[in-house]
């Protein structure tokens, strides 16, 4: 292999890994925006894992939209999720393996109750059409905070997604 070809399988690692890191991204804000088709299109089409413990394992991407819609895809649901520290591996021009940490909050505002979960994911990614889609992952739950904001006057002052100009004034 000369220099200009180990420059470019350099390069284009690189530039897998960026891609990677962009989908992964991609997924993260699709969860949090309540975007069940762009959270779909982060997988690969057909037979795939996906291990989200409690929450269920489905060989489809469609399963797991229908399980998303179903229990985050609600006004009352207010999620932010945060991948961190990945470390990406690019076995070849078309698969790589990733594990990613999660920091996972979100706000019921209708049962008043607060989760916090500290996770990891371990994915597997594959180039179709030369696109990087997740192929497979499993998401490993860590640590879990559960409060309730219900009937208690210290601490909270607001929940949800955004203060009103009102409760801001307010607080001020």
């Amino acid at each position: 292999m000369t220099a200009i070809d180990q420059l470019e399988a350099r390069l284009r690692t690189l530039e897998d890994a960026e891609a990677i890191r962009r989908l992964k991204a991609r997924y993260l804000a699709c969860c949090d925006e309540k975007n069940p088709q762009g959270m779909r299109d982060c997988f690969a089409p057909g037979p795939v894992h996906i291990d989200y413990g409690r929450i269920g394992v489905f060989e489809d991407r469609d399963q797991l939209v229908a399980i998303f819609e179903a229990l985050g895809c609600h006004p009352h649901v207010v999620e932010m999720h945060h991948g961190v520290n990945p470390q990406i591996e690019v076995l070849d021009d078309t698969r790589a393996n990733g594990t990613w940490g999660l920091h996972y909050q979100m706000i019921d505002t209708r049962e008043r109750t607060i989760t916090q979960l500290g996770a990891h994911y371990e994915d597997a990614y594959r180039k179709i059409d030369g696109q990087w889609k997740i192929c497979a992952t499993r998401c490993v739950v860590t640590s879990t905070l559960v409060a309730s904001y219900e009937d208690t006057a210290p601490g909270v002052r607001f929940a949800g997604v955004q203060p009103s100009a009102a409760q801001e004034s307010a607080d001020e």
